[in-house]
């Protein structure tokens, strides 16, 4: 134990908090930066123009607060969705984890429990824990994948206030049928659970892969949850945003902090929605070297997961964690996601993934 951790030790720290370490993924300076499913193509130069002059207008106005409702980005947010999606209906904050935070901080805390489905977003259990939320799992299939029938009865015998699906899935990229959805939003009737469907990776689905903002209408207790940090290209800006019935939108006001997007988060947010068009023309040229790294692995005789994501996990390795000291070596970094024999990689540009896929041959 380091002097820091004693120190932290003797804090009267909750309980739950006791002996947990902060998320965070490793921050390191190498060419190829490929762990945390960022958009490496960037932002595209008349995007990048239209935030600086939005920017510039809002800066103008700093000395008052921002609006509060995010009038604007609601509206702006709803029309990007479609689907007969209204601004009441549209929710935003600081990031999707703090999208997520709220939700447990109006429908969780002591008493109540969520239920995630590991392998799976590693944030679910520390915004569980950070809310005095209890926190189980349900296991998957040996594919990571989730039947209907065999959600359904976990989300019974959980009992859960609140259900974590990810779709696509991460670590893995797997999507979940939207039956799956229906069933765990039927099978959490009687305890009237919130069911979250993490839609973060949304716009990488394969052709036919359904998205649960179809299953809004009717399902008051069902809430899709998306971010601007991926195919939009602004994890810097760190906006994330969810739909749902507006009376969620009202829980949410109940428990968010005042003010709690900057006059510069929505200026940026508006700026880029309206050139979506624009930041969405990469997300095909990705899907592409998704699509190559998952056929060239399987080549290499590894195992890569199915994606729908802009991302690709896959096993087979004898050794995961050699073969990520040596990526990294050579300059690339790619996720470590804790699973023995298995690694992460985002699909970056076409020349990146060509470094990786080679060095990789080369490891192997």
């Amino acid at each position: 134990m380091t002097k820091r951790e004693e120190a932290l030790a003797q804090l009267p720290l909750r309980n739950n908090l006791v002996g947990l370490v902060p998320y965070g993924a490793p921050q390191i300076d190498v060419p190829i930066l490929l762990n945390v499913n960022e958009n490496t193509h960037g932002v595209p130069a008349d995007v990048h123009a239209a935030i600086v002059a939005a920017v510039d207008v809002a800066a103008r106005g700093l000395n008052r607060y921002p609006d509060r409702e995010f009038t604007e980005l609601r509206t702006n947010l709803a029309a990007y969705l479609g689907h007969g999606i209204v601004p009441e209906q549209v929710w935003a904050a600081n990031g999707s984890n703090e999208v997520l935070q709220q939700i447990l901080q109006a429908f969780g805390g002591p008493g109540r429990t969520a239920l995630g489905f590991p392998p799976t977003y590693s944030m679910y259990p520390l915004l569980a824990g950070s809310t005095d939320t209890r926190y189980v799992t349900a296991g998957r299939s040996a594919a990571f994948g989730m039947t209907a029938s065999a959600t359904a009865a976990h989300v019974r015998d959980s009992r859960a206030n609140i259900v974590f699906l990810c779709s696509p899935n991460n670590p893995t990229g797997t999507a979940l049928g939207l039956d799956v959805v229906e069933a765990a939003y039927e099978a959490g009737e009687v305890e009237r659970a919130i069911i979250i469907v993490d839609e973060a990776y949304g716009e990488f689905a394969t052709s036919g892969t359904g998205s649960a903002l179809t299953l809004l209408p009717g399902r008051e207790r069902l809430i899709v949850s998306r971010t601007m940090s991926k195919a939009f290209a602004l994890a810097g800006a760190r906006l994330g945003y969810l739909a749902a019935a507006p009376e969620i939108a009202d829980a949410l006001r109940l428990v968010r902090l005042p003010y709690h997007l900057s006059a510069i988060t929505q200026a940026a947010a508006n700026a880029a929605l309206t050139h979506a068009d624009t930041l969405l023309a990469n997300v095909e040229a990705i899907k592409e070297q998704r699509d190559r790294i998952v056929a060239e692995l399987g080549l290499l005789g590894l195992s890569p997961a199915p994606s729908d994501a802009n991302f690709v996990f896959f096993g087979g390795l004898d050794d995961s964690r050699a073969v990520w000291r040596g990526l990294l070596q050579a300059g690339v970094l790619i996720r470590d996601v804790g699973i023995d024999g298995h690694l992460r990689v985002t699909a970056g540009t076409e020349a990146e993934t060509t470094v990786f896929l080679d060095t990789l041959r080369t490891l192997l």
